[in-house]
């Protein structure tokens, strides 16, 4: 059984900042890759960013405002936002491909609501 657990979410106003977490735990053998993602109601859910051991990728919507990071020794992601707009608020998920001994999948965190306004 594998769990993700997302903080670090909450109310900010225009041009602040947040640092989301991502932390995750059970019968871990490795982590492939981690991402961020973020939905907001009728819309699709749209990948923000991931990693891996070759680096980041991310959404060109958030390209220099935010950055991914991932602590693997704690098997913990975080997801710093910086210059924060209207436009990111959402309900931001985290998501794991993890192999454990039953196999390799998809995981993911209950969400963590991000709201940004005056």
């Amino acid at each position: 059984q594998v769990q993700l657990v997302e903080s670090g979410g909450g109310l900010v106003q225009p041009g602040g900042s947040l640092t989301l977490s991502c932390a995750a735990s059970g019968s871990i053998i490795n982590i492939i890759l981690m991402s961020w993602y973020r939905q907001v109601p009728g819309k699709e859910r749209e990948k923000v960013a991931s990693i891996n051991e070759g680096g980041a990728v991310y959404a060109d919507s958030v390209k220099g405002r935010f950055a991914i990071s991932r602590d693997i020794a704690k098997n913990t992601l975080y997801l710093r936002m910086n210059d924060l707009k209207p436009e990111d608020t959402a309900v931001y998920y985290c998501n794991a491909y993890i192999t454990t001994f039953d196999g390799s999948g998809d995981h993911w965190g209950q969400g963590t609501q991000v709201t940004v306004s005056s």
